[in-house]
Order: structure tokens, then C-alpha cells, then sequence
């Protein structure tokens, strides 16, 4: 059985989530699997993998910035935001210039409010948003506040006398839809837009450059983990040694005294274990979770 830890996987095109985790249960001979994102099936990149104790700490994960490049495609409207729906609406989109696009992303640069692409995973009144719409249904989400930290051009190509491809690098907060950029930034041109490639490069601190394909997962199973329990958490969080006194207290769900850091934060028993993820609060410091093995 593979240890407890995280996979920085970079998913395939055509894939669920889901279906990466299906694959690295089998991978890794435990059903005790997670992701800390979902990535739609025509997006790669990223996606950080939970095995064993460490699929808790995906919590964490899946609330920390994420790092995108994409392309935008303005002129064309789909009923999803991307490419795997079909084009509702076409509006030549030529006459935009590029001065037009960077002031429209500039636009949507920020915190903002924003409404999720209407086929998406999110729930309205108990059932998931692209459910409705294949029902014949009119869906209205809500907007949520995101923050658009980067959304810079890296390319406008005109290689279509009626479309405009725009090459974009974005980093967010969690939460933040791509798609809606896409369908935003089309809508405040009059033109519609629509995402039609998409990568995720970063979630956190975990990039490209460590992901490792599923290809080269198999060939490594059942030992799929490249990040111990312990590497993880000192990759995501600030690190505070216990002594063998609070090990104890804190292994059994006891609070510490603080020690003012700024939490959450990852406290490491004095052989090198992880113990918990703690935060300070009311002049304690408390577990929010505890991983040390029973």
C-alpha cells in the first residue's frame, strides 16, 4: 500500500477529476483518495492528489491560490463558457482592438464579484447547476466574491477574420471560474467570449514542474507519493516543533500554549512526525485537525 501523502498529478484533457482519482485508487491500493480542486476535463495541469492521512489536508488545498494559463476566444458564445459546449450565439469580433481587451480584463482584475459559469458543479437548491441546464432549465447563481490577483496578456492572435484568440496568465483566489472570465470579458465587448484551452500551472506552491503524468505514476505503483505527510506540510504551512510534553497533549486533542504564529500552522513532533494542523485562537492553540496515528 503507498504511504500517506500528496501527488502533484498533471491531468490529462478528457478527464474528469474524479477519473484521476479512480486511477490513483487503483494505483495506490487504498480506497482513502482525494483531490484538492476540481479541473474541468478540458483543462490539464495541477491537480493535487490526497492519499491516506494526508486527504485531510486537501482542505487546505483546495482554499489556496491557484496559477492558470488559458486562451480566450472572443466572438463566439457556448452555452458552458468553453469549448465543450455548443456555440449559442456569433458576433464577429475583429473590429475589437487590443487596447479594447487589456482595458476589459483590466476591468475584471481585482476582487470582484462574480457569477459562476451556469454549468458547473454548484449546487442550486440542492441539485448541481449543469443538471438544470440539461433539463431545459434557466439557471440564476449567485455571484461570490473572488480576487483576481494577476490576469495578464500574453498573446492576441487575429488568425480568423472573426474571432480574436487571447492568450492569458491568471492567478486567483479559490473558487474563481476561468470560464466567466472568458464569458465576462466577451459580454463587456459586445462580442461574447469563451475559453477554449486551458492549464493549470500552480495550486499553492505546488507547480508544472513537480506534477508527474499518470503514465509516470504507473510506472512507479503502488509507490505513488512524492510528497510525504511531513514534506506536504512543510511545504503549506509554517512549522512549530513540540516537545515531548505537547506531543502528548496534543495527540490526544489537548490545546498548547500559543506561541504566535500565524495559523493555521504544522506542529512536528521531536522525531519528525505530524502531529496536527493548529491554529491560535483565545489564547490557546488548538487542533484544527490532528494526524498523528492513533
Amino acid at each position: 500500500m503507498s504511504a500517506d501523502g500528496l501527488i502533484v498529478v498533471d491531468k490529462p484533457g478528457g478527464m474528469t477529476s474524479h477519473d484521476v482519482v479512480a486511477r490513483i485508487r487503483r494505483l495506490a491500493k487504498t480506497r482513502r483518495v482525494g483531490h484538492g480542486g476540481t479541473l474541468d476535463p478540458m483543462a490539464t495541469g495541477v491537480l493535487v492528489i490526497g492519499v491516506g492521512r494526508a486527504t485531510r489536508l486537501l482542505t487546505y488545498v483546495i482554499g489556496a491560490a491557484k496559477s492558470y494559463a488559458g486562451t480566450i476566444r472572443l466572438g463566439q458564445t457556448t452555452v458552458t463558457d468553453d469549448a465543450e459546449g455548443d456555440v449559442t450565439a456569433t458576433i464577429a469580433a475583429g473590429h475589437v482592438t487590443d487596447a479594447q481587451i487589456t482595458a476589459g480584463l483590466a476591468a475584471l482584475t481585482g476582487e470582484i464579484d462574480q457569477v459562476p459559469s451556469a454549468v458547473s458543479a454548484i449546487k442550486i437548491n440542492g441539485q448541481r447547476a449543469y443538471k438544470r441546464v440539461r433539463d431545459g432549465e434557466t439557471v440564476e447563481i449567485p455571484s461570490r466574491r473572488v480576487t483576481i490577483s494577476t490576469l495578464e496578456i500574453l498573446a492576441v492572435r487575429r488568425d480568423e477574420p472573426d474571432v480574436i484568440d487571447v492568450d492569458v496568465d491568471v492567478t486567483c483566489s479559490s473558487g474563481t471560474y476561468i470560464r466567466a472570465i472568458a464569458r465576462d470579458l466577451g459580454a463587456g465587448l459586445g462580442v461574447g467570449g469563451h475559453l477554449t484551452a486551458l492549464r493549470r500551472t500552480a495550486v499553492g506552491g505546488f507547480s508544472l514542474a513537480e506534477a508527474a503524468t499518470l503514465a509516470q505514476l504507473e510506472e512507479r505503483a503502488p509507490e505513488v507519493v512524492n510528497l510525504s505527510l511531513e514534506q506536504a506540510a512543510d511545504r503549506f504551512f509554517a512549522r512549530r516543533e513540540a516537545t515531548a510534553q505537547e506531543t502528548k497533549t496534543l495527540s490526544h486533542g489537548g490545546p498548547l500554549d500559543p506561541v504566535g504564529i500565524d495559523g493555521p500552522y504544522a506542529v512536528f513532533a521531536p522525531d519528525g512526525r505530524l502531529l496536527a494542523i493548529v491554529s491560535e485562537r483565545d489564547g490557546r492553540a488548538r487542533a484544527e485537525i490532528v494526524l498523528a496515528p492513533a
